[in-house]
Formats: structure tokens, sequence, C-alpha cells
């Protein structure tokens, strides 16, 4: 480069100024944060907080048949063969998992249930018993808790089929699930 050449990058800071003039500096908006070096918020699933939240309010809403002592619970989900049917009521299936839930409110009972079957996922459980009593101890109104427990597995997607067991598992006082590998 030689002295006699004008050099470029004045040129172009000059015609930036020219350029400039008048332009005054804003003030910082009020909404963006004066610490440029804050962490970032961590970001919230609102979206799937509310549909679990929806979906745990439609199961408390939801309102049990209506099932005497004896009755049998029974369900199976589209595409269950009738053959794997069969062998549940028949108590073939080696039952893996044992549930209890005498003595559960039917708030503790549906926690239960659900911390069971996430536990049997977690194990690869497949078939598992759940007891929920036959309700001679509920004053007048008969089974609550087995009348409930047929309604929050019959809407779980991870549920295939259940059926009351046999007489020497709890007849009519437990039920056999068979829980879909996820």
């Amino acid at each position: 480069m030689t002295d006699d050449a004008p050099d470029a990058s004045s040129d172009d800071a000059a015609l930036f100024r020219l350029a400039m003039q008048g332009v005054r500096l804003q003030p910082p908006s009020p909404r963006v944060s004066a610490r440029a070096d804050a962490p970032a918020p961590v970001p919230q699933p609102r979206q799937r907080q509310a549909d679990e939240l929806e979906a745990l309010r439609s199961l408390l809403d939801a309102e049990p048949d209506e099932i005497e002592s004896g009755d049998t619970l029974l369900y199976r989900a589209p595409g269950v063969q009738d053959a794997v049917m069969r062998r549940l009521r028949r108590g073939h299936y080696r039952i893996e998992a044992e549930l209890d839930l005498h003595g559960l409110n039917r708030d503790r009972a549906k926690l239960a249930v659900a911390q069971f079957l996430a536990r049997c996922h977690h194990r690869d459980q497949r078939c598992v018993r759940i007891i929920h009593g036959k309700g001679n101890g509920s004053p007048n109104s008969g089974p609550v808790i087995k009348a409930l427990l047929g309604s929050w597995l019959r809407r779980r997607k991870d549920v295939l089929a259940y059926c009351s067991a046999r007489a020497v598992d709890g007849g009519t006082g437990a039920v056999y699930v068979l829980v879909r590998a996820l």
C-alpha cells in the first residue's frame, strides 16, 4: 500500500459517522434482563403437566360402576386373544408381583396402584395380582375399592387385561392383571 492511497477504513468510518448523525441511543428495555450473565430459566413442560393434571381430575371425577362383593371383574383391551384371557382366568400365568390394598382409602389406593404398576414396568413384570378385598368391612356401600380399581385399571393404557382371581388366590377379592410391555 502506498502513502498516496486513501485509507479505505477511514472513509468507511467517516461515512458511518455521517449516516449516524442525529441518532440517539435508546434506554434499555425493562423487558430484557439487565444482567447478560444471568442463567436462563429452566424450561417447564407446562402442557404435559396440564395433561397429567387433567387425567388425574377425570379419574377422580369418574363414578365407579355398581359392583357387589360377589361379582367378578373382567376386562380385556382390544386385540387380546381369547386364549390369553382364558389362561389368565385359569391362573396359568406366573404371578410376578402382588399389591394388597386392604385398609387404604380411595386416594391412597389409587396412588398405590399407579406406583405399583410403574414398578412392574420398571422390573419387566407382566402378570401381577392386586388384592382389593371383598368389601365386607365397608358400611352398607359395598366394595368401594373393588369398584374403583376396575375403573382405574380399565382407563390405563398399560393394562392389557384383568379378571377376578381363582378362589385359592383371593377369588372375587383380588384380580390378576396383565401389564403391557412398553
